[in-house]
């Protein structure tokens, strides 16, 4: 890839900082997991409800996963297999072991409902998923609509070591209630298909870096849910890019990475995972963040260096009992991503643990990573920095044209990291990756003259009201600095006069805010075609597994 001087965000990039990654870096993720099992041995790679999982230990398991899948069950190379559970030490076992039998990763959101977990089972051609107990009943109610050939059921405590393992999921079943019956004939059990690899060796497999290593489902720009065919060269480049970008700031065998986003969704799955895999981190599993209280006593047992989130994840912390208590001498890097990060909650965030709260930018079609701001960034910049390693950003118009510097457009993305693209579905990705390598985002941006991006919107999300263009996320973020407002969305809704018009629906954080004060601040500090014409006030906003704001289901509402 060029570097000329017309990517004039080089001259701002980190001084340890590349202008380019070694793509071929490793062979494929299976090849940078066994490395960093041989370097950090007995370095803890997970952690999760007090039990440690080291390296060592879960390259042993990983690969007794590899080889029931392929010795056991007779999956061959390119063969799906689903994953359907939460932040879980079984997670990194079975995805390694999947990967290093030369299978493709199908993640799966473990709260699907049966349409869309029918959907992805039968698009994918999935011939196996290890699934929790608690989401079986989901499973089977699709599974004579299916190809599954294996099913692979797990409990919350499995991994915990004896006796907590039985106590965790004794309590689960019978005195919380909480796995409902389910009747899934021919399936096993996680613990035996371990059991079951113990003996026999792993058949050779040349994993390629062209091969599929996941296949990652999302609405994308357009349409249905579809699979976005991330190789195992797309992972790595990003992975690489990521590192590069961190350079000495992150510390071979001793960053702790508290890994709340779900290891389904590619932010974690690249940037915790995957990154930090790679440097010897060890991952602080969560499962369950939406419990505020129990996420940030987790929190209290740690002196973690590193944490990603969104925007949501961020504010909740804040706004939850004894977080600002919590001890923050040790973080160095605050992530967030998925979604736009709000000036109020970055500020806040700042002046809490000393620590800035900068943005990368990405999608899953482009693994996910494309641009970063700087690891030693010290305050909020409002931008989604500058694109990563060997990649390029560009803004273009509605008809494929460049556009200027400053002038606000699509937001288009060229390098490795970029997808191969959808599965089975070709028409679908000629229209969402050009004839020249660009991937077309879906997003509104701009470029300043430093090479720094700006999100203005999504592009579906832009309200017209009189002509005018108006974006969501800077009325968001203007009423999300009131001190009474814990969190909002705006969306666009249909009017007569104006075509369209403003509504903000707000979660209270001061039981007292009234509509009219909302209003009066509004029109202190946006012109009067971006102001609200509705406000409503709710107790909860509908959110994404991430916490991503579902401004769809309110203009819907």
């Amino acid at each position: 890839m060029s570097t000329s001087k017309d990517h004039i965000w080089l001259a701002n990039y980190p001084e340890t900082a590349p202008a380019e990654i070694d793509t071929n870096a490793f062979a494929s993720v299976a090849a940078m997991f066994e490395q960093a099992c041989r370097d950090f041995a007995d370095k803890p790679a997970f952690s999760s409800m007090g039990k440690l999982l080291t390296y060592a230990e879960l390259d042993r398991l990983s690969l007794r996963f590899a080889c029931s899948l392929r010795n056991r069950m007779g999956l061959v190379k390119g063969d799906r297999v689903a994953l359907m559970m939460p932040n879980l030490l079984q997670y990194p076992i079975a995805l390694f072991g999947i990967l290093r039998a030369g299978l493709t990763v199908v993640n799966t959101n473990p709260m699907y409902t049966a349409r869309e977990l029918k959907h992805q089972l039968n698009d994918s051609g999935a011939k196996a998923i290890v699934v929790l107990d608690k989401f079986v009943p989901t499973l089977e109610s699709v599974s004579a609509d299916v190809g599954i050939e294996h099913v692979i059921i797990t409990s919350v405590g499995d991994m915990l070591g004896f006796p907590k393992s039985l106590l965790v999921n004794f309590v689960l079943k019978y005195v919380r209630k909480d796995i409902p019956k389910f009747n899934m004939p021919g399936h096993r059990l996680f613990s035996d298909v371990l059991r079951d690899g113990a003996e026999g060796n792993l058949p050779k497999t040349a994993i390629g870096a062209d091969d599929i290593a996941f296949l990652q489902y999302t609405g994308g720009t357009t349409g249905v849910s579809k699979g976005a065919m991330l190789t195992h060269r797309n992972m790595v480049a990003n992975m690489m890019q990521v590192s590069a970008f961190f350079g000495p700031t992150v510390k071979p065998g001793e960053e702790i990475i508290i890994t709340a986003l779900p290891l389904y969704h590619i932010f974690a799955l690249t940037c915790n995972c995957l990154v930090f895999m790679n440097v010897g981190g060890m991952n602080v599993l969560i499962a369950d963040p939406r419990d505020m209280a129990g996420f940030v006593k987790e929190l209290g047992k740690h002196r973690f260096t590193i944490i990603t989130g969104v925007n949501t994840l961020f504010n909740g912390l804040l706004n939850t009992d004894g977080f600002n208590e919590l001890e923050f001498s040790q973080l160095k890097l605050s992530m967030g991503g998925g979604m736009a990060v709000q000036r109020a909650v970055a500020e806040h965030w700042q002046k809490v643990t000393g620590c800035a709260l900068f943005e990368g930018y990405g999608m899953t079609e482009s693994s996910p990573v494309a641009t970063m701001n700087r690891p030693d960034t010290k305050v909020y910049t409002g931008s989604i920095g500058m694109p990563a390693p060997s990649t390029e950003l560009c803004v273009q118009d509605d008809d494929g044209n460049m556009m200027a510097q400053g002038e606000v457009g699509e937001l288009c993305i060229r390098g490795p990291q970029v997808m191969r693209g959808y599965w089975q579905r070709p028409e679908e990705t000629a229209e969402c990756i050009s004839a020249d390598g660009w991937l077309r985002t879906g997003d509104i941006g701009r470029m300043d003259e430093r090479g720094y991006f700006y999100i203005v919107d999504r592009k579906k999300d832009m309200i017209l009201v009189s002509g005018f263009n108006v974006y969501p996320n800077e009325i968001e973020g203007v009423i999300a600095s009131m001190d009474g407002v814990l969190e909002l969305a705006a969306v666009g809704v249909p009017d007569d006069k104006s075509g369209e018009a403003v509504k903000v629906v707000i979660v209270k954080k001061d039981p007292n805010l009234t509509k009219e004060q909302v209003k009066a601040y509004c029109k202190e500090h946006l012109t009067g075609y971006k102001q609200p014409r509705i406000i409503e006030f709710r107790d909860d906003l509908p959110k994404s597994n991430v916490g991503k704001i579902l401004r769809r289901e309110l203009r819907d509402s």
